[in-house]
């Protein structure tokens, strides 16, 4: 890969700055933070632009929050550094610059992760895997292979994670499409890890589109549970009285005929209630009175 050059640091106007075909959108809550934090400090570090040769144009590198800050603050121009830079240098930054300084979920981790995978070994083509005769050769006819670190490698260190983490977000973002990341994009809770391994683990593209849809729309709340409804329908998602009903039918039909007959009578007025019939008052017991004494009159005669 040809070694960029800095061009020349100075401040350009914003409506010159090409911000299209981002790998990541822009957070409306991050530049409105990033807008107050630019307003009592100002701007901490320039953006990064390249220069296009063919049109002249330029296009942005990092930065896109800060643009969009300045943008909201009604600034006209920004500090930027020019660069002259290929293509794969220009996505390994932007790449880089959000895996260093953005707080970024399990997603676009992935995501990002992924498409550097991908430039990286486009940029460095000796750090590829290979196989059979291609791995020989490499092997006893490779003097570049220890000049240049293997995308696993090199990416755990910049991001001061294991290389285990690296291959399972790689493997997850790799697996996942346009329409797939922005459905995970808009779900209500965040994918986690094991969300994206699920899905990563996927034979079946349309298992895949199944989780995204049902994480994006909330109806599911992890991948696990979207392939146990697809195994078996309706199991996996129960109502909760349906739920509890069936525990008290068990319960009562596995119950001896006295213990049942004692539930009926402890739970009897509730129960009546429930079936819409009129519960008994008690009746209260009348005192006794005195009965009267009538005279005996015998009918024998001497």
């Amino acid at each position: 890969m040809r070694p960029p050059r800095l061009i020349e640091v100075t401040e350009i106007p914003l409506d010159k700055i090409d911000t299209s075909n981002r790998l990541r959108p822009v957070s409306e809550l991050a530049v409105k933070s990033l807008t107050q934090s630019i307003e009592t400090q100002g701007l901490m570090s320039e953006i990064q632009v390249r220069k296009i040769k063919k049109s002249g144009k330029l296009r942005l590198i990092a930065g896109g929050h800060r643009v969009a800050a300045f943008r909201a603050l009604g600034r006209d121009v920004i500090p930027a550094k020019i660069w002259d830079c290929t293509d794969d240098w220009a996505d390994l930054a932007e790449i880089d610059d959000n895996l260093a300084h953005a707080e970024l979920d399990f997603l676009e981790k992935a995501v990002f992760l992924a498409r550097r995978k991908e430039v990286y070994e486009n940029a460095y083509p000796e750090t590829k895997q290979t196989s059979g005769k291609e791995l020989a050769g490499k092997r006893w006819n490779a003097p570049d292979t220890m000049s240049v670190a293997s995308f696993v490698t090199s990416t755990a260190e910049k991001m001061g994670v294991d290389e285990r983490t690296v291959r399972r977000l790689v493997a997850a973002g790799k697996s996942l499409g346009p329409r797939e990341i922005q459905e995970l994009r808009d779900a209500p809770k965040g994918v986690s890890l094991s969300d994206l391994q699920e899905i990563a683990k996927c034979g079946s593209p349309t298992d895949r589109y199944d989780i995204c849809r049902a994480l994006g729309d909330g109806s599911a709340k992890s991948a696990k549970e979207v392939l146990s409804r697809k195994k078996s329908p309706g199991v996996a998602v129960k109502d909760p009285v349906e739920k509890a009903h069936g525990k008290i039918c068990d319960a009562y039909a596995r119950a001896p005929k006295e213990a049942r007959r004692r539930f009926v009578d402890d739970h009897r007025d509730e129960l009546l209630e429930l079936l819409g019939l009129e519960v008994p008052t008690e009746q209260t017991e009348t005192p006794e009175t005195d009965a009267e004494i009538l005279p005996f009159n015998s009918k024998r005669t001497g």
